[in-house]
């Protein structure tokens, strides 16, 4: 099955494919979608009216750092040959990559455009947890510098050829080196900022679920890209990974809609479009290698699972992490990651429609990788975000705003500017 996990080194046997080529020239766009405007909208809507602007500016300026960091060193440290750890310098700048390059069977840089998308959304991601409170320099820092020393390295490991690829991890297009890492990195960010001043008592409620309803379907749309192009190719792998993304999605959404309707007696819009975004995180690590019915119930335990994980986190743990990064998008790529290595199994072969991953016969052994590859990203991510939000605090004079600047909104204190001057 051809993957990103494919690509650890890159040959010149291969002759350009124009149906590959066109299908990731798609998918590119369709991922940098999720990001600019999808996750902006999204998050924007969530926040407070007084705060935004930062948060579409934070998506944009990471966007924009993020790409230039990709080009300069990201893509290197990712996919160079280097060891087991880390990748070369040998591609700093694209160095030698030409319009003639290929990765595989399609120009390397579309494939490093691709990849830079996903280097995009992942730092992007990390912004719920910290909304509302952080200051924008250091907003900018953290991201460039845990774009190189946590992400570059963990895609590395898991795409570039590193130590989780050799033992045959599973992660079809981001659950460990997107989800896991964004999440944690989010729930760092919560415990080590505190909470919003006035959390848990005062309401925070979004103040534009239109605008996230809005960012919610970007995303979902764009997913198809995220997923559907992780195959690097125009094939049923692709198709396959599309149609399960889809499933995912929806029963994530509707489970998450049920559980709020038996519970409180009312499915809310909010509860929907999170369900969705639960559904297709959790699906992104397996979506290569499941079919349909494993999807169902990815998407079932998607809703269920990460419902119950934002509640506990909110309301028994009373932890900040303010747009439920972790228990969205931790939880579900965790649960994601672990359920690619139950459900890609051969074991299965009995139920249509489960797994079609090639050559994994033991449920047992790629479940064991499975849980080193989850287990790893955690504590990596974990200590080595913990400590950049510690250096970033020292470089920039504190991570937060003051009280008083956060009860203005980030909108007028940081940008001067503020998101509706409606007359």
């Amino acid at each position: 099955m051809l993957s990103l996990c494919s690509f650890a080194s890159f040959g010149a046997t291969e002759q350009l494919n124009g149906a590959n080529t066109a299908w990731i020239l798609t998918s590119t766009a369709l991922v940098l979608l999720m990001t600019l405007p999808g996750l902006a909208l999204f998050y924007g809507g969530l926040v407070r009216r007084k705060n935004i602007l930062s948060v579409l500016m934070q998506c944009f300026a990471i966007a924009g750092i993020s790409s230039v960091l990709w080009l300069i060193v990201g893509y290197s440290l990712a996919f160079g040959e280097g060891n087991a750890w880390i990748g070369d310098f040998s591609k700093v700048l694209m160095l030698g990559v030409t319009k003639q390059t290929l990765a595989g069977d399609i120009p390397e840089s579309l494939f490093m455009l691709f990849q830079m998308t996903f280097a995009i959304i992942t730092p992007a991601l990390i912004i719920g947890g910290f909304a509302e409170r952080m200051k924008f320099s250091s907003v900018l820092l953290f991201s460039a510098l845990w774009l190189l020393v946590v992400y570059s390295p963990v895609t590395h490991w898991v795409w570039g050829g590193g130590w989780l690829a050799q033992m045959g991890l599973y992660d079809f297009a981001g659950g460990t080196v997107v989800h896991i890492t964004a999440g944690v990195a989010a729930l760092v960010a919560a415990l080590v900022l505190g909470p919003r001043r006035g959390f848990p008592k005062t309401p925070m409620m979004p103040h534009n679920l239109t605008m996230t309803v809005t960012g919610a379907g970007l995303l979902w749309v764009g997913w198809f890209g995220f997923n559907g192009g992780s195959a690097l190719s125009a094939n049923g792998d692709a198709a396959m990974a599309m149609l399960v993304t889809h499933i995912s999605a929806s029963v994530g959404a509707l489970t998450w809609a049920a559980i709020e309707w038996i519970k409180f007696g009312k499915a809310s819009v909010l509860g929907a479009v999170t369900g969705m975004v639960a559904g297709l995180g959790t699906i992104t690590p397996a979506s290569g290698f499941v079919g349909p019915g494993a999807a169902l119930i990815i998407g079932l335990s998607a809703g269920i699972v990460c419902f119950y994980s934002t509640v506990y986190i909110k309301q028994k743990l009373k932890i900040d992490d303010s747009l439920d990064v972790f228990p969205v998008h931790g939880v579900g790529g965790i649960l994601g990651t672990l359920l690619a290595g139950i459900f890609s199994s051969t074991e299965l072969g009995a139920f249509s429609g489960f797994g079609f991953a090639d050559g994994i016969t033991s449920m047992g052994e790629q479940v064991l990788v499975q849980l080193t590859g989850i287990g790893a990203t955690i504590v990596y991510t974990a200590v080595v975000s913990y400590a950049l939000f510690k250096l970033v605090s020292v470089l920039t004079g504190g991570l937060r705003v003051s009280e008083e600047q956060e009860t203005t909104g980030l909108d007028l204190i940081e940008h001067d500017e503020s998101g509706y001057n409606l007359q």
